[in-house]
């Protein structure tokens, strides 16, 4: 778990590293195609749990309506 902790000193290393790999003119064209993917699959993520919430929904008004009544 502490692996996920990563202090400001690790951010700016991790920022230099990249712009001395890409160049400060590619590294703004690559942070936005970066949040483009991030927010494609956070909408596919939840497309499917709307799907999934859906089927969910589905069967359980048909089990309600094969239930005899009494």
């Amino acid at each position: 778990m502490t692996l996920l902790m990563i202090g400001t000193t690790e951010l700016l290393l991790i920022g230099g590293i990249a712009l001395l790999l890409f160049g400060g003119k590619k590294l703004p064209e690559l942070m936005k195609s970066m949040g483009q993917g991030v927010k494609q699959f956070k909408e596919g993520m939840n497309e499917v749990t709307s799907d999934i919430d859906k089927e969910q929904t589905h069967k359980e008004e048909e089990s309600k309506a094969e239930e005899p009544k009494a």
